[in-house]
């Protein structure tokens, strides 16, 4: 299972936290990941001055633009996702 940890905390809010946690709920739902991907929040990833918002999938780091959620589920998350079905 992929794990993925949205910030949420007051930095990240004001860069589109919301905006993301809701489009990468949406593609799981619509790409039937439910049962291969967790998504969770975070208050603070220690990141603040990032470009972006803070994601981590399965420990990795990303800075996350809410405007480029779909390019990176499917660069990141769906890669992310067979990674762990094939292991």
């Amino acid at each position: 299972m992929a794990k993925i940890t949205v910030c949420i905390g007051s930095s990240c809010h004001l860069k589109g936290s919301r905006k993301v946690v809701e489009e990468l709920q949406y593609l799981v739902k619509t790409n039937k990941l439910d049962d291969d991907v967790e998504l969770g929040g975070a208050f603070c990833m220690g990141k603040c001055g990032a470009e972006g918002v803070s994601v981590t999938v399965n420990d990795k780091y990303y800075a996350v633009d809410p405007a480029k959620v779909t390019e990176f589920f499917d660069d990141v998350v769906v890669k992310a996702v067979n990674e762990e079905k094939k292991a």
